[in-house]
């Protein structure tokens, strides 16, 4: 694959008009660092994962070509741009836009963002892909925070249509501008959200993930009924608690503490919820959540 594509500088226009950067870094390649990874290859762009060891690299690896083995066997073209994943952090200095994909903790991505803004060049993009923590929050360890926001992809993001564009107070208009034309250029759709806890969709997908979870713990119906009301009488095309089981319920949880403390005590994480992730009860990674799913393949990077 060799790389092709050029970095818009405009807004989103014309989506025929549109480009996503040249190359694109992403940092950690575990399921939601290998989809982002998967949709920028797909849109024409060179990527480079950064990831911690030679081991998860290689896991890394796999994983993004397996995802684009799956879509080339569907009939899409092969990707024309490159696929570099190494633990070499400079090699992120030539990318106009890296998205940090590390798991949900604000310290661990307070860390990677700062560290790879010390490479990036002056006109790059820095964007995490959190989905709950605030932009100004992790903004205060920037050097550059106008050149930073937050592109909340959705997992699993090759099948994905939606990512939340969540500028920081202190994110320039320019960059989020760019950001909405890359997000139409990956031929998803992009929502602005005001930075909050949460923003929109974690804030209301907890909400009633955690009520979903609830029920059970209540013994009002079980896990397959309780998705069954959602999918078949509201539309959800998955179930809440099926879909706390394919984010991680450990996942869920982190975020459910974070808003918790943050937006008071709705989003109090039920006594069922903490029981099953400290038994290792995680959901589909795991094998095992409120459902029971096939074994995850020998995958020492995945997260």
């Amino acid at each position: 694959m060799s790389a092709s594509g050029t970095d818009i500088t405009e807004g989103t226009g014309d989506a025929a008009e549109l480009r996503v950067p040249e190359r694109v870094g992403v940092i950690g390649g575990g399921r939601m660092g290998a989809g982002i990874a998967h949709a920028f290859l797909m849109a024409g762009a060179s990527v480079t994962v950064v990831e911690r060891d030679s081991e998860a690299a290689e896991a890394a690896r796999q994983r993004v070509l397996r995802s684009v083995a799956a879509s080339v066997d569907r009939g899409i073209p092969a990707p024309a741009g490159d696929l570099v994943v190494t633990v070499d952090w400079p090699d992120l200095g030539v990318c106009g836009l890296v998205v940090e994909a590390v798991p949900e903790d604000r310290i661990l991505k307070t860390e990677a963002l700062a560290r790879a803004e010390a490479y990036l060049g002056e006109h790059g993009v820095l964007a995490t892909n959190t989905s709950s923590i605030a932009i100004g929050s992790l903004a205060a360890g920037l050097e550059r925070p106008g050149s930073f926001l937050g592109m909340h992809f959705f997992n699993p993001v090759p099948a994905s249509a939606l990512v939340e564009v969540v500028p920081g107070d202190a994110t320039s208009p320019e960059v989020t501008e760019r950001a909405l034309g890359w997000v139409v250029a990956l031929g998803k759709a992009p929502v602005t959200v005001r930075d909050s806890p949460g923003f929109a969709s974690s804030r209301l997908g907890v909400l009633l993930g955690l009520e979903a979870i609830r029920m059970v713990e209540e013994g009002v119906a079980t896990p397959e009924d309780i998705d069954a009301a959602m999918t078949l009488g509201y539309g959800h095309p998955m179930g809440p608690l099926k879909l706390g089981d394919l984010v991680g319920l450990d996942v869920r949880l982190g975020i459910a503490e974070y808003l918790h403390d943050r937006l008071g005590p709705r989003f109090e994480p039920p006594v069922l919820l903490r029981e099953m992730v400290a038994n290792g009860y995680l959901g589909r990674k795991s094998g095992r959540g409120f459902y029971e799913w096939p074994a995850p393949p020998s995958d020492p990077g995945r997260r």
